[in-house]
């Protein structure tokens, strides 16, 4: 789900992609993804959005659908066998994702880490 309020709100104040990643520490490449709903935007980094574009949070929060189909696949949990398989594979898809981002993540703090170190 591409985060359309923020994409509008960015470019209508003048905003390059590239500006808004350096705001939460990460590639242009990185923020584009986060903008584009392939990697999610944790709370934190809505904050640093929201505050460097001087709007409230809810005028450009836009929640992932992933966080929804996770909390309606685990209300819906089904044992019998052949059932649910594509929910079966969404997750395992999801999950791969979920690790990829969080690895991703990581490594931007070990980055930043580094950097703070040789300050």
């Amino acid at each position: 789900m591409q985060k359309e309020k923020l994409r509008v709100l960015r470019k209508k104040k003048g905003y390059t992609q590239q500006q808004i990643a350096d705001v939460i520490a990460t590639d242009v490449s990185n923020y584009c993804r986060k903008e584009g709903g392939d990697v999610k935007i944790i709370h934190e980094e809505w904050d640093k959005i929201a505050n460097f574009l001087e709007v409230p949070v809810e005028e450009i929060y836009e929640e992932d659908e992933a966080a929804v189909i996770i909390n309606n696949s685990n209300a819906t949990f089904n044992d019998s066998p052949g059932s649910g398989s594509n929910i079966h594979t969404f997750n395992n898809e999801l999950s791969i994702e979920i690790i990829k981002n969080l690895q991703e993540y990581i490594s931007l703090l070990k980055e930043e880490i580094k950097g703070l170190k040789g300050e």
